[in-house]
């Protein structure tokens, strides 16, 4: 049995998903305290004009507090801008219609904790893809006695290069915008560029010793 422990980002990328979707368990670690700059509350998207960060604004970012207790700042007006952007991105793609309801009444429930955003919108990206792994929100780690448990928090790191994912290989699929591939966006972007077809993206992008 495989078992992936993780932490909970928001609007999860590629990697992200080609790490879990198959995984026989897959533990949420929600112990552990909030760090700056990392995808915790941030996420990227493609636009006309490259690759776009969208970074949820928290109170007491400079504080390294519980995951579970970091909450939203709304005073930015965080989502009227992530909306618009995402919109802006994919509003002509294939299958935005289809996914893109959902997506935007998550972001609008104005949810006053982080960890219940990102839960809110793991749940959804889980059945968009068709994924029905066990999910198991874990508050304390100690309580896991996985043998075979992979740890992967930290792996995924807006600091760390693709590269140093050694059970990732991202394969290109077709994007709304440019010539060129660009790889690891969050996962709204083969769903409204590929559909269905999302889920054959992961598989295709996870290093074969690795797949079922």
């Amino acid at each position: 049995m495989r078992s992936i422990l993780i932490e909970l980002h928001y609007l999860p990328s590629i990697a992200y998903f080609s790490a879990i979707y198959n995984a026989d368990e897959i533990y949420i670690a929600s112990q552990g305290r909030f760090e700056k700059r990392t995808y915790l509350n941030r996420s990227t998207i493609l636009t006309a004009n490259g690759p776009l960060d969208l970074s949820v604004p928290v109170f007491g970012a400079n504080k390294r507090i519980p995951i579970q207790e970091v909450k939203i700042d709304y005073h930015e007006k965080w989502v009227n801008k992530h909306w618009r952007a995402i919109q802006s991105a994919y509003g002509k793609s294939p299958f935005f219609d289809f996914y893109s309801k959902e997506v935007k009444d998550i972001l609008y429930s104005t949810p006053s904790h982080l960890f219940d955003l990102n839960k809110s919108l793991l749940t959804m990206c889980l059945k968009f893809l068709q994924i029905d792994t066990p999910v198991f929100w874990q508050e304390n780690l100690e309580e896991i006695a996985k043998p075979d448990l992979m740890d992967m928090r930290g792996d995924i790191h807006p600091r760390k290069p693709i590269s140093e994912l050694l059970w990732f290989d991202p394969k290109p699929y077709q994007q709304i915008f440019g010539s060129n591939f660009v790889s690891n966006l969050n996962i709204l972007d083969p769903l409204f560029c590929t559909g269905p077809e999302a889920l054959e993206v992961l598989k295709r992008s996870v290093v074969s010793s690795l797949n079922k």
